[in-house]
């Protein structure tokens, strides 16, 4: 079992604790470099800080004119020269280390959150804009990894040379370093004040974020459909109300954060002159030597100066945070439930059975309500009937896609819910109108149902599909590279590649939704030839809206409002005179 199995796993059970304590899970497979970068940073900080006492002592050597001891002051910056070398090493090995753990960290984070995309119920992805979606899993990520970790090890050393520098001021002298440390909550309470305000602007700001990303990638997966209803000027209009608030939202979010740096910096100017008065009285009156004094200014500068880096990290982690919390979200969200217990090979006869099955999207919003419907092996089901009658959704109860909410529906005799979903999906062949290819040849989205298959079996089921022809006259042939989505070929080619994909899977069952509707009517009668052969001896379902191609079926089941209102074949529910005739005669009104 691999790593990032397990972690899934578990990160889900860390669901009720802090989001930074989550995060630092992840960093578990990978706790060396974490131990590496803290031990180089304590190291490096520790010798950064050593280097202002020993320009303190090499100053002190410096007497007065002609007083001068050149010999111990060269001693002095020997050491110092190798201690600079020395904490630039540590300096380097903390930058590797750090850059080791985040990136590893956000790999296995981004996997995990694509992971979660594969098992959680189609209902999560059907309610979520997808753009919204590869928001979360690209640009949230990426915010974690500059915001949070990035940013831990810089949050680390600042703590560090804070701690040190109090340490060695406290050293050198009692009295101002107490001045240091009195003055210093200033910057608390300025940077606390700044975080929350950033804190809810940063969050607002991920969440418009989501939303343009949703609404750009909604408008450019359908330019065809923007450009045919002239949309561009509405698009446009809205795409800008969208950026608008990202706008807003943004200048308030970054004026609050920029407004950290100088206020802290003032803070801190404060803290250094304060230091420099005393320390120069004290000097003065004997209590300190100029090397001394000249080592306080540079520990007090060196003391405020991470305030403001931390005070930039705070920021930059209110962004990760709110990124952190989107990804959770996802990683949170329950898995369809586990199966691996159920019945797992099942002998499957095409038999279909569904038994009083209610079913609703939405609770409060009836769809299929005591639906009943008995299928025999070999069986052609057409469903017919007006757009949002349920045709679709009955195809998704088969499928499991969906849960029936009440009643059950069996596959040879088994409750589909008894049975592993892919056992279950494994006996159908599906082929949808909206097609789906991938980056890849022709060969490979093929072959994407059934890898193992020979040549001679892939060309077979192309020629089944009237898809070799076409194929033979691409540039390589099978080995053509199909761009993204299939944009390189036609509507029709793309599902005649379809077709021959579940061709060459030979399911015992078939479900055909809207199959053929890109298809010219030529290349249909070819296609309806090819699945009139596929379909012998296995149980079908076709969904379809032209009513031409279903005049063959053993049975068509008209549906409207979720409920069968007529069933029989093509000749008996003409003879009706019903609710299906009239739906047949409005189509071929035009030639009777």
């Amino acid at each position: 079992m691999n790593g990032h199995a397990f972690k899934e796993e578990d990160i889900r059970k860390t669901k009720d604790q802090p989001v930074l304590r989550r995060l630092l899970y992840l960093t578990g497979p990978y706790r060396p470099y974490l131990i590496a970068a803290l031990l180089s940073a304590l190291i490096s900080v520790t010798l950064q800080l050593l280097a202002p006492v020993l320009i303190g002592r090499a100053i002190d050597y410096v007497i007065g004119p002609g007083e001068v001891y050149f010999a111990d002051m060269a001693g002095v910056l020997i050491v110092l020269a190798v201690t600079i070398g020395i904490s630039a090493i540590f300096q380097w090995i903390l930058t590797f280390c750090t850059n080791k753990l985040t990136f590893y960290t956000v790999r296995d984070l981004r996997d995990i959150t694509f992971s979660r995309l594969n098992v959680v119920p189609l209902k999560y992805i059907d309610t979520k804009t997808h753009g919204n979606i590869i928001n979360t899993v690209v640009n949230d990520i990426d915010q974690v990894s500059d915001g949070l970790l990035q940013g831990f090890a810089q949050l680390f050393t600042g703590v560090v040379t804070i701690l040190g520098t109090l340490g060695f001021m406290l050293s050198i002298n009692i009295p101002i370093a107490f001045l240091v440390v009195v003055l210093t909550p200033l910057s608390f309470f300025v940077a606390g004040f700044i975080s929350r305000r950033v804190s809810r602007k940063f969050k607002e700001q991920s969440m418009i974020r989501g939303e343009l990303t949703g609404y750009i990638n909604e408008m450019l997966g359908n330019q065809k459909i923007v450009k045919t209803f002239h949309y561009e000027d509405r698009a446009q209009v809205q795409f800008e109300e969208i950026n608008e608030r990202l706008h807003e939202c943004g200048i308030l979010a970054q004026f609050y954060s920029s407004l950290t740096n100088p206020c802290t910096r003032f803070v801190n100017g404060v803290v250094y002159a304060a230091v420099g008065i005393f320390g120069s009285l004290s000097a003065i009156s004997g209590r300190l030597t100029v090397g001394q004094l000249s080592s306080f200014l540079s520990y007090a500068n060196q003391y405020t100066k991470p305030f403001n880096e931390i005070s930039g990290v705070i920021t930059e982690l209110q962004a990760a945070i709110a990124s952190a919390k989107r990804i959770f979200a996802v990683i949170d969200e329950a898995s369809e439930p586990d199966d691996s217990e159920l019945i797992e090979e099942v002998e499957c006869d095409g038999t279909v059975e569904a038994c009083h099955v209610d079913f609703s999207y939405v609770p409060e919003k009836p769809l299929i309500e005591d639906f009943n419907l008995s299928v025999r092996a070999g069986q052609r089901i057409a469903i017919v009937g007006p757009t949002g009658c349920g045709k679709t959704t009955l195809i998704n109860l088969l499928m499991r896609f969906y849960d029936v909410n009440a009643g059950r529906i069996s596959v040879s005799g088994i409750n589909i819910q008894d049975m592993k979903r892919s056992a279950l999906r494994g006996m159908y062949g599906m082929v949808l109108q909206e097609t789906w290819l991938f980056h890849g040849t022709v060969r490979e989205n093929i072959l994407y149902g059934r890898e193992n298959a020979s040549d001679e079996e892939m060309v077979a089921a192309a020629k089944a599909a009237h898809a070799h022809s076409f194929i033979e006259r691409l540039p390589d042939g099978y080995d053509t590279v199909i761009s993204e989505d299939g944009g390189n070929i036609s509507q029709g080619q793309k599902q005649l590649l379809c077709i021959a994909r579940i061709m060459l899977t030979k399911p015992p069952m078939l479900i055909l939704d809207e199959a053929t509707s890109n298809i010219d009517t030529r290349t249909e009668l070819r296609i309806q030839k090819a699945f009139h052969k596929l379909m012998e001896g296995r149980t079908s379902f076709i969904v379809a809206h032209r009513l031409s191609t279903i005049k063959e079926s053993d049975r068509i089941l008209v549906m409207n409002a979720g409920r069968i209102i007529e069933q029989g074949t093509h000749e008996e529910l003409l003879k009706k005179g019903g609710f299906y005739a009239n739906l047949y005669n409005s189509q071929f009104a035009a030639n009777s």
